[in-house]
């Protein structure tokens, strides 16, 4: 399997490429039998994910939400995991686009000395995310 999808069947593209707008599914087809059925049938938001980002989600939940493990698995660093697992989550429309960070700012800080007591970020991490 490739991102997601065997590597028989290649990953639909979600939007229109003549005019870009989002595309619906309105066909679907039993390989076992034949039978076809058409129609405006909703669309799942996981599906139209990236390899990238599915490999993301993916990594995210089998290390049961540990950022770390995504940044070891990524290769980058803490900050740019948890901004990539960010924007996944706004592409998905699960989080609002960090609009005020400000707002946002207690919690996180609450959040990353949390972390950093339970042994979860080393102090060079908690220093550059709280910086």
């Amino acid at each position: 399997m490739i991102g997601g999808f065997p590597q028989h069947l290649h990953q639909p593209p979600s939007d229109c490429p003549v005019c870009g707008v989002k595309l619906h599914v309105t066909r679907l087809g039993c390989e076992s039998c034949g039978t076809e059925l058409s129609g405006r049938f909703a669309s799942c938001p996981y599906c139209s994910l990236t390899a990238q980002d599915q490999k993301i989600l993916g990594t995210f939940l089998v290390s049961r939400g540990n950022m770390r493990e995504l940044a070891r698995e990524l290769g980058v660093s803490y900050p740019t995991a948890r901004q990539r697992f960010a924007e996944l989550l706004e592409r998905l429309g699960l989080e609002a686009p960090a609009e005020t960070a400000a707002a946002a700012g207690a919690v996180d800080r609450e959040e990353i000395l949390r972390r950093l007591a339970a042994g979860e970020l080393d102090l060079d991490e908690a220093t550059a995310l709280l910086g």
